[in-house]
């Protein structure tokens, strides 16, 4: 069994066993948790393996890469401007951003980037990675391209543009990139470990991340899990995740930028070294609980966001729109599969664990997860290098519902 090291304070105990038994399930490898609660670490663990290949623990200060869960970072620093004044979620993102408004995108407000309904989830041109790392290409597609559908009206993940549109505006308003913006505003005052373009210095600290064997030996098995995350009958679910995610659909072009975003491109240093704010943070579980933390209570003086803040950006913004490309006997069925506010997934176990009635969040891609409950002023996040494919991730399931117990 792997070694567990850190702190559990009195009354968090089942956290830290939970912990525990997903690496003596092998369902670890390396991984960290951490839960804040009033602004205080209660629980703060990591263990396993960094690097498997060279024997190498996993340290207090490991990072690994979060994927999706960025998008948690990336909306907090829109929300900042809109805290100072700097931004008006219902204003006209080419107020901020003029050549934005080209090829009818004129009238699209902010809060449909950071709501996914924007019709922009895939750029049409074929880009090279380096294209991609360079930003200003990416935004230029954006410019010129024409929505998916009427923007406001429907919605679909926006995997991988949804970095560069918010994080344009963000560029527009501040003259600073996204991942400057995040180091100065909110990783530096909260000390986190936890990067958006990572230094070449802090190469040593990342996790190598390895892929979990593929949970689904059979098209059964998978309809099945997904069957239970919507409630539906496995024959509907089937045909609703080859709409989803066949080989030609939108959400497996949006995913990969087209493929070009695969195999040793997300493993470069110059992946890691450039930002893409929608999907290349790296970070710890203590960086990702104290950030959230800090949106919902006072982190040793530090509060990011005044309480009607967070209502308003943790307010469901997709209950009302239908998503694209569902045809429309499958639209009652793909309803509770994306619950979006403005930039954070609300509750919808369990695909996103809940802390608590108002909890809000973002996981990404592989196991990780950063969430908050403003009622319960309770903030957690886990990271692990063991990615899963699995539709239903049991580790950080078991954990927020850990945490629930716990709270009592």
């Amino acid at each position: 069994m792997s070694d567990v090291n850190g702190v559990v304070e009195n009354g968090w105990e089942q956290v830290a066993d939970t912990f525990r038994a997903n690496f003596k399930e092998e369902k670890d490898l390396g991984a960290a948790c951490c839960v804040y609660v009033d602004g205080r670490a209660v629980v703060d663990l990591w263990g396993g393996l960094a690097d498997r290949e060279k024997n190498h623990p996993w340290g207090r200060d490991t990072i690994v890469a979060v994927a999706s869960t960025t998008k948690g970072a990336t909306a907090m620093c829109a929300h900042l401007l809109v805290e100072r004044g700097e931004l008006d979620l219902d204003a006209p993102v080419a107020r901020y951003w003029p050549e934005f408004g080209a090829a009818g995108k004129g009238k699209i407000p902010v809060r449909w980037l950071l709501s996914h309904q924007a019709g922009l989830p895939v750029i049409d041109i074929q880009l090279t990675f380096e294209e991609l790392c360079a930003w200003d290409p990416v935004v230029h597609a954006l410019e010129v391209q024409e929505p998916l559908w009427k923007p406001g009206t429907e919605h679909l993940y926006h995997a991988m543009t949804y970095g560069f549109l918010v994080g344009e505006v963000v560029r527009r308003i501040t003259g600073k990139s996204l991942g400057t913006f995040f180091a100065e505003e909110i990783a530096r005052p909260l000390e986190l470990s936890a990067w958006i373009g990572l230094p070449e210095a802090i190469e040593p600290r990342v996790a190598r991340v390895e892929q979990a064997p593929y949970p689904y030996d059979s098209p059964e098995k998978l309809m099945g899990d997904f069957a239970v995350i919507l409630g539906l009958d496995p024959a509907v679910a089937g045909r609703l995740v080859q709409t989803l995610w066949g080989p030609d659909s939108i959400l497996t072009r949006a995913g990969t930028m087209n493929g070009v975003i695969v195999g040793e491109n997300v493993t470069s240093r110059a992946w890691r070294a450039a930002e893409f704010p929608g999907a290349n943070m790296f970070a710890n579980a203590r960086a990702i609980a104290r950030m959230y933390a800090a949106m919902v209570s006072d982190v040793d003086g530090i509060r990011l966001f005044q309480p009607g803040t967070v209502a308003a950006m943790s307010a469901p913004h997709t209950e009302s729109t239908r998503m694209h490309s569902v045809p429309p006997e499958l639209a009652p069925a793909a309803k509770n599969l994306f619950n979006m506010s403005l930039g954070f997934w609300r509750a919808t176990p369990p695909a996103m664990p809940l802390l608590g009635p108002a909890s809000f969040g973002h996981p990404g891609s592989g196991g990780s997860l950063g969430a908050a409950d403003p009622e319960a002023r309770v903030a957690f996040g886990y990271v692990t290098n063991l990615w899963s494919a699995t539709l239903i991730d049991t580790r950080h399931i078991e954990l927020t519902a850990a945490v629930r117990r716990c709270l009592g």
